[in-house]
């Protein structure tokens, strides 16, 4: 047998043999074309693919999605701290490599197989492309974002050509115990923390304000325009400027509806106040992307969680991934889940200080982690 490696510039130019095994809406073929064809991940933009391409005897049989990088946004995986210490010793931290689905904190795998490749037997072959990548370009690192835990066994028992620091972080998940409705959801919380769920619902139905979902095979163009009107102004306001465009969010409506649901907030007069866009898979609702045009206390909660977690009790949905960071979901029935990253830094004196970093890091990680699960709103014993 022979392997070849291939980096690539575009995932247009990945086989399609590569995509018959994914299920989540985030690594689908459709959702990568559409990242690139609006120009969200271009070169201008910081995300120059070069994506590794793995052939045995002229058959693609694996590739790990690759950017190089000379900036950290979009990947919410937060290592400023490593790069200043770069430059307080003269280095350059970037260039730097990242494997990740972009601006989507969403656990998964991140290596496309071909069927019948295990994901053991062909690591070792990618991250030895991805070092001799790194020498070539002289890129200070490689960081593999948000892997599932099929990747951290693998990394655990495979013999890799480069020794990978494993760093934790928290997030926060809902789990759909078998509920046949919100009312049995909440039945399981303290008696306080349900009363306080109730009266935020009813801030928002005392204004007459109503939620709709509209399936991705239904959205229609005014829907999107008015949905790009929310979700910008969540950025302009904070004087930024949204990562994706209208176009992308068009495309991937047109290319993959059925990974798709649009929820809209519309007031008594039947006017449209605010918008969110979840993706599905078969077990999991995803909630990405919102915006409001008014400041509506309580509307933030009504949209993205409390209605989610009906469409997901509705639709048989084992989880609601409410997307990363805040705590304020904890006592709304979110709990804390371990994500991980995997870390690679070729120059040996920083490789070992991070290493030693994370490692100390992941104390505190599993302690907030703990204190976190004591916060919840469930009754004890439920």
């Amino acid at each position: 047998m022979t392997f070849e490696i291939r980096f690539l510039d575009s995932i247009g130019e990945v086989d399609e043999a590569l995509w018959g095994k994914v299920t989540s809406p985030f690594l689908s073929r459709a959702f990568w074309l559409a990242l690139e064809a609006c120009g969200a991940v271009s070169v201008q933009t910081g995300w120059a693919a070069r994506h590794v391409l793995l052939l045995e005897n002229g058959v693609p049989r694996a590739c790990l999605p690759l950017f190089v990088k000379n900036h950290h946004r979009g990947e919410y995986v937060f290592d400023h701290g490593w790069a200043q210490a770069y430059a307080e010793h003269g280095l350059d931290y970037y260039p730097r490599f990242v494997s990740s689905v972009p601006f989507t904190p969403v656990v998964g795998e991140r290596v496309w197989l071909a069927d019948g490749v295990a994901l053991v037997e062909v690591l070792p072959y990618l991250l030895e492309a991805v070092r001799q990548l790194a020498v070539g370009l002289e890129a200070s690192s490689w960081h593999g974002l948000f892997v599932d835990e099929l990747t951290l066994s693998v990394v655990a028992q495979a013999d890799l050509p480069i020794a990978l620091a494993t760093r934790s972080g928290c997030q926060f998940l809902w789990r759909n115990q078998a509920y046949d409705s919100f009312d049995a959801f909440i039945e399981t919380f303290t008696a306080k923390r349900r009363k306080n769920v109730k009266a935020e619902r009813r801030k928002i139905a005392a204004q007459g304000i109503v939620c709709q979902f509209i399936e991705g095979a239904d959205v229609t163009h005014e829907d999107w325009l008015f949905f790009y009107q929310c979700y910008e102004r969540t950025y302009h306001v904070r004087g930024q400027r949204p990562y994706l465009s209208l176009a992308f969010f068009e495309q991937i409506g047109r290319t993959m509806s059925g990974f798709i649901v649009l929820e809209v907030a519309v007031d008594a007069a039947g006017e449209r106040l605010a918008a969110a866009l979840f993706f599905k898979d078969a077990q999991t609702l995803y909630g990405r992307y919102w915006g409001a045009l008014a400041d509506i206390d309580c509307l933030h909660f009504e949209v993205c969680y409390y209605q989610g977690i009906e469409y997901a009790i509705a639709h048989g949905l084992r989880f609601l991934d409410p997307g990363t960071q805040g705590e304020h979901k904890l006592v709304r029935g979110f709990e804390p889940v371990l994500t991980y990253s995997l870390h690679w830094l070729a120059d040996s004196r920083f490789m070992a200080a991070v290493s030693d970093f994370v490692a100390r890091e992941r104390v505190g990680v599993e302690a907030y982690f703990d204190e976190a699960m004591a916060a919840l709103p469930f009754r004890k014993g439920d």
